[in-house]
């Protein structure tokens, strides 16, 4: 019997949904007044950070676990014809397991007896890329059910490996840390961030299991739009569901290969550009020749590399400060110590005097803007003036070298002057902020619901894009087209439930570290940084400080020490400088350079593929996959995979947005264009074709025209045509379009009937 034309089992739904529900919208909503504290951490921000992910992992368990007996009961078949490949994996697995703890043993001894950073770095990477290469040669497959869908013989528990390295992306291995370091609990002001990042996107795996992956997997599905095909008939179903992938997974795709040219031009000083090239040649060798099966266990031997590179550098922190090397339970011990630095530094007179000069500095820089031409004349006639007063000062003089470096680098034209001193001008504004404009690291949402009328706002208007966040990331999640072709892998709906659990588990190794991670580098900064003497600070300070995007100090106030607003650290510093931070030996900061780059090929490998089956098997062969095709379809979307590949390396080439930025724009173009047409079919019988097109098509639209009114471009150009609504950032743009998809599909389908197959499944 099909799962879909059975009994829903509403209540066992309703009642994992409801506590999904509370376990996140409802702690956090009323995060600001749970003050209390239970065994020392802050019972708002512990179970932000970790109690609801422990309830996600438990909602999804409890429901494989109840539906298997269900399954068992029916008399649904078992998998025993499987435990011979299960064993032969097993011991696969264990031997690179072994092989790759004997690499890391064996290059750290060799650290020992003298062996440079950069033959260490060249050897360790240069395995693992061939490791990755030798999986996909290895897998190379010419078959569809192989290519597209691994064969569907892949147990449950690997398959949540590999979703996890396919789900733990760039955003989450290098940006996520940085990002809660920068943001603390929720976000800076009505920026939303911090910890709306790592519910959103473990909370989503709930309605994954919940609403999705069991039933498309009853499908025998290859793709996403084949369910779109299937459950309305007709063609523009598929059409514009192929198109929605396309579009949200070329969007990721970018922030992963943006991702990969980060790290490989910063481990190994090529350029940006030749960084992201590299990159590609990986990803391409992974996925291009065996399709599915290949990057399923590509992204196995990913997985082991990633969880190694995070959690190592964590531990060896906790271990250092703590005593105890299991960072997500001893961390909670630093939250007080960091609140208590945070009112010293907030009422430090040096601080304040930093602060001072930042906000003068902004100033001037605003007294400039106000009439570029003559402050560019001012400025050059100043910079020669100094030069003359130097006199017959040496022509090596270290003064009269940095007023020639900066007549040189000062901007020729009025356009450069204005971007310019338009950038320094918000920098210098947010470095004028009390902490540098960081929030309190475990204070939930900015402003105050008891102060003044504007603290009331900015108070109501954090929490509102805090909750808008995480609902788009949620929902977005179960709309992703790469990750729910990862559960069409399985051998039957019964894995495809286990595996969702196990993919929230190996996922949540990582995302339980990452704000322990935060919390320990933020505690090593406020407590052996700060205060200082600048000539005294240690030697990663100046290793990270050539990349100023990265890391930069200055003696604002000239007093020779180091104060907490003079230091300025970038998001994806603080995993990549870790154990550096740490003081751990060169192999673990290369395998943190590893892990990172494992986790941008992995999900790179994915979303490709993704976006090459969309484009060859959904829109060429609309899902004819039959022997009459040959290996056409496959041919086609390795095809269609390589040309996406370089269009992708151009755009991540342009230096677009952030890495997190590109990837929360692509959830929520998922979670309006895909989830609502997908959930109403496959739980409500009465939608039609016309109500899922036009659900899609506004969910879309809805969301890229929110998107496309805020861009600055659009804002400075057309300024009523553009503005927030409700205050809602464009991250959030989702938020409009779900509601808007699931009116339309719903109000569409109740005026419109058709030929789909909308009372059969």
């Amino acid at each position: 019997m099909n799962p879909i034309q059975g009994p829903l089992r509403w209540k066992l739904h309703a009642a994992l949904l409801a506590v999904w529900f509370v376990a996140s919208f409802g702690v956090v909503f009323f995060a600001r007044d749970l003050q209390a504290t239970v065994a020392g951490w802050p019972l708002a921000f512990w179970f932000s950070a970790q109690g609801s992910i422990l309830v996600f992992i438990g909602i999804i368990v409890f429901f494989a676990w109840r539906m298997g007996k269900a399954d068992i009961a029916s008399g649904a078949p078992s998998q025993a014809s499987l435990a011979m490949l299960r064993h032969r994996i097993h011991w696969r697995f264990l031997g690179y397991l072994s092989v790759l703890v004997l690499c890391l043993v064996g290059l750290g001894l060799a650290e020992q007896g003298g062996l440079s950073k950069a033959w260490i770095a060249a050897i360790f990477l240069s395995l693992t890329l061939v490791l990755y290469a030798g999986i996909g040669v290895y897998a190379r497959t010419a078959k569809a059910d192989e290519y597209f869908v691994a064969g569907r013989r892949i147990p449950a528990a690997y398959n949540g490996m590999a979703t996890a390295a396919d789900w733990m992306s760039a955003a989450s291995f290098i940006s996520l840390s940085g990002g809660l370091y920068l943001q603390g609990f929720s976000g800076i002001g009505d920026q939303p961030g911090g910890l709306a990042y790592v519910l959103g996107w473990t909370g989503g795996f709930c309605l994954v299991a919940l609403l999705v992956a069991p039933y498309l997997r009853a499908l025998n599905l290859y793709t996403l739009p084949d369910y779109f095909a299937l459950r309305f008939g007709g063609r523009w179903p598929r059409r514009i569901a192929a198109l929605a992938a396309v579009l949200c997974s070329f969007t990721y795709v970018v922030a992963q290969l943006y991702g990969v040219g980060l790290i490989t031009s910063r481990l190994t000083g090529l350029h940006f550009e030749i960084g992201i090239l590299l990159g590609l040649g990986g990803v391409l060798l992974c996925s291009y020749l065996g399709g599915m099966r290949a990057v399923t266990w590509t992204q196995v031997a990913q997985y082991v590399v990633i969880i190694l590179a995070f959690t190592l550098p964590v531990s060896w922190l906790a271990y250092q400060q703590i005593g105890n090397p299991v960072a997500v339970l001893a961390y909670g011990q630093q939250l007080p110590k960091i609140a208590e630095f945070e009112r010293q530094i907030l009422a430090s007179p040096a601080e304040n005097q930093v602060l001072a000069i930042y906000a003068q500095r902004a100033d001037i820089l605003e007294k400039k803007l106000q009439d570029v031409d003559a402050a560019m004349i001012a400025d050059r006639m100043d910079l020669r003036r100094q030069l003359r007063d130097l006199g017959d000062t040496a022509p090596d003089d270290s003064r009269a070298l940095a007023l020639r470096r900066q007549m040189a680098t000062a901007p020729k034209d009025a356009q450069t002057a204005r971007q310019l001193w338009s950038r320094q001008l918000a920098e210098n504004r947010e470095r004028a902020q009390p902490l540098g404009g960081m929030p309190l690291h475990t204070q939930a949402f900015a402003g105050d619901p008891e102060g003044s009328p504007a603290q009331q706002a900015l108070f109501t208007s954090s929490r509102a894009n805090f909750l808008a966040l995480m609902f788009c990331l949620m929902v977005g999640t179960a709309g992703l087209p790469h990750l729910l072709t990862r559960y069409f892998t399985t051998p039957d709906v019964s894995q495809a439930r286990q595996s969702v659990a196990w993919s929230l588990f190996f996922i949540a190794l990582l995302y339980l570290a990452a704000p322990a991670l935060a919390v320990l580098v933020k505690f090593e900064v406020m407590a052996h940084l700060v205060g200082q003497p600048m000539d005294s600070l240690p030697t990663w300070i100046s290793q990270w400080s050539r990349d100023p995007a990265l890391l930069s100090v200055s003696d604002v106030n000239g007093d020779g020490t180091l104060q907490f607003s003079e230091l300025k650290i970038g998001a994806d510093l603080v995993m990549l400088a870790s154990p550096e931070i740490g003081g751990l030996p060169v192999i673990f900061s290369i395998l943190v350079v590893a892990g990172g780059l494992g986790a941008a090929l992995s999900t790179a490998d994915g979303l490709l593929l993704t976006i090459g089956n969309a484009l060859a098997h959904d829109l060429v062969f609309q899902g004819q996959n039959g022997k009459s095709q040959g290996i056409r379809p496959v041919m086609w979307s390795k095809f269609a995979l390589l040309v996406v590949a370089l269009l992708a390396a151009y755009a991540a080439a342009q230096r677009p947005a952030g890495i997190l930025s590109l990837v929360a724009a692509s959830f929520s173009l998922a979670a309006a264009g895909l989830v609502p047409a997908m959930v109403l079919g496959i739980f409500w019988p009465r939608t039609t074709r016309a109500g899922a097109v036009g659900g899609m098509l506004t969910g879309l639209c809805v969301t890229l025209f929110y998107m496309a009114s805020n861009l600055s471009a659009v804002h400075a150009a057309m300024p009523s045509f553009s503005g927030l609504w409700w205050g809602i950032q464009p991250v959030s743009a989702g938020v409009f379009g779900v509601p808007a998809g699931i009116a339309a599909t719903v109000l569409i389908s109740l005026f419109t009937r058709d030929g789909s197959r909308s009372a059969r499944l």
